[in-house]
């Protein structure tokens, strides 16, 4: 008989940023009282689910996003530095159509299949897939969560899926307080799920946010 464990790939809510910054690993970027929302109903839609373990990247949002669930299922969340933000050289700034034609930025965008600003997706895949092999060790048999974000949830997605890991940020599938499932037959990945529990707060909002 295989064992399964399912390990949830859940996306922070929607952070307070009125200046519209690149916040990438930037403190003191909180949720807003919607993305407070958000990581509500996403600790909701777990409830009844089997979690054994809550691991979270220690960025304020994804800190304040793990509460709701922590407090869901009475869990201590644990701080994991491999589920961090990626790394951008653009962050701190706010990235208009005007900016965009600064050739300070255009020098960086002379490489998206790596990409040339910001940390490579490969290494990005490693760092997550180093995370999610020890949660799914300790959470055998059962479910855990990891809150992440955007950027590295998908790019370990396509990693699982086989895909290539250049892509189009505009069609990322990972919305705010989304969650990415991952089960396994012991050690194998068998499927990969989506569901966005929070898409009634979305508001009109795309899937991509600076700094997510």
């Amino acid at each position: 008989m295989s064992t399964t464990t399912v390990v949830h790939l859940l996306r922070h809510g929607e952070v307070h940023n009125p200046d519209g910054i690149l916040y990438g690993r930037l403190p003191e970027f909180h949720l807003s009282e919607n993305g407070a929302e958000m990581a509500a109903l996403a600790a909701d839609w777990f409830a009844g689910r089997d979690i054994a373990a809550l691991y979270s990247s220690p960025l304020d949002r994804a800190k304040e996003t793990a509460g709701a669930v922590a407090d869901e299922f009475g869990l201590a969340v644990r701080f994991d530095e491999r589920l961090i933000e990626a790394g951008n050289t653009f962050q701190g700034m706010s990235l208009s159509s005007r900016s965009v034609r600064d050739p300070q930025v255009l020098r960086r965008l002379y490489n998206p299949f790596r990409p040339s600003w910001g940390e490579p997706y490969s290494r990005i895949v490693a760092r997550m897939v180093d995370a999610i092999k020890v949660v799914r060790k300790e959470a055998w048999g059962r479910e855990a969560v990891c809150v992440s974000h955007q950027l590295p949830i998908w790019m370990a997605r396509r990693a699982a899926e086989q895909k290539r890991l250049w892509h189009r940020p505009d069609r990322r599938q990972c919305n705010l307080a989304s969650v990415t499932s991952l089960t396994f037959e012991d050690q194998k990945l068998v499927s990969v799920g989506y569901t966005e529990p929070a898409a009634a707060l979305y508001r009109g909002k795309g899937p991509l946010v600076p700094g997510a």
